[in-house]
């Protein structure tokens, strides 16, 4: 049986997070979504990462948004679920839910089905959050992945998610 599940450059790249926010002596959380607990599963996957994993937190709904990490109801039907609003809503979540120094979120349409011509299959926007910021320097970005499936889209998004978790 193998020592772990996860793809070897998605348990790398945890690695590199854990030993980097280590050094620099941060605490980490993550806010996700389409990645479902992913980005999570690969920073646990390395011996240690309790050194500097805070949380993570799997908001798949829109009512997990709103009640766990406080991201205003208005928010998510003004803008959507998968938008650079939610996503800094939930990574300013993230952050003031724990004692994480970092905070990352992921939110997106994963597919096969859920695009819209606007948010295709694909679409997944990205916030980080650091604490003692002004929370007006929160910075989001939304990307697009062409990725043969579901789990293609899910670990783009995932490698993606723990460069933004370096400190």
């Amino acid at each position: 049986m193998p020592e772990t599940l996860l793809p070897s450059a998605l348990v790398d790249k945890a690695r590199e997070v854990v030993e980097a926010n280590r050094v620099a002596g941060k605490r980490i959380a993550v806010a996700e979504s389409c990645t479902g607990g992913l980005v999570s599963a690969a920073i646990t996957e390395i011996a240690g990462a309790s050194d500097v994993f805070e949380a993570g937190y799997v908001t798949y709904s829109n009512a997990a948004k709103i009640e766990d990490l406080h991201v205003s109801q208005e928010v998510v039907e003004t803008f959507g679920a998968v938008s650079v609003a939610t996503a800094w809503a939930m990574a300013r979540g993230a952050l003031m839910a724990s004692d994480a120094d970092i905070a990352v979120a992921i939110t997106g349409v994963a597919g096969p089905g859920g695009g819209t011509p606007t948010k295709p299959v694909g679409t997944v926007v990205f916030a980080r959050a650091e604490r003692g910021k002004d929370p007006s320097q929160i910075s989001a970005d939304q990307r697009h992945f062409d990725a043969e499936g579901r789990g293609g889209v899910r670990l783009q998004a995932a490698l993606c998610a723990l460069e933004l978790l370096m400190p």
